[in-house]
């Protein structure tokens, strides 16, 4: 998965879910930008962000950020932190950490033969030696 041409970007992709106006939009789309950077190697029609809050600015107040990628399940990230700010990054940092795993998860393990023959310091291919043992 390379940098599409069309990249999604948050400012492309965030909607303001229950609990916050279309006021509040530009401040939590500036909190959320150290996401684009993740979000570029995917294309930006298929990529959606909502997030929402319940019970804004009260004790037990709960951020849920979602995030749909056409072909991958659904992420959501949700947090309980009392202050607004806070709960934002960290459903955003979530999101980031749970993105970057999704990523890993779909690369392929196995790729040696994408990979050139190794070497040990002694200039044997490892293959050898691991068959003949070292020195041998």
């Amino acid at each position: 998965m390379g940098v599409q041409t069309d990249p999604a970007t948050v400012h492309g992709c965030l909607r303001v879910g229950a609990g916050f106006t279309q006021g509040d939009w530009n401040w939590i789309s500036e909190q959320f930008t150290t996401l684009d950077s993740r979000l570029a190697t995917f294309p930006a029609d298929t990529t959606e962000l909502e997030v929402s809050v319940k019970d804004r600015a009260a004790r037990g107040q709960k951020v849920t950020l979602e995030c749909w990628i056409a072909g991958r399940q659904k992420i959501v990230t949700t947090s309980t932190e009392d202050d607004l700010h806070a709960a934002l990054h960290d459903v955003r940092d979530d999101l980031r950490r749970r993105l970057d795993d999704a990523k890993t998860r779909q690369e392929p393990r196995h790729n040696r033969h994408l990979r050139g023959p190794r070497e040990a310091a002694s200039g044997e291919p490892v293959a050898d030696m691991l068959s003949n043992g070292p020195g041998r």
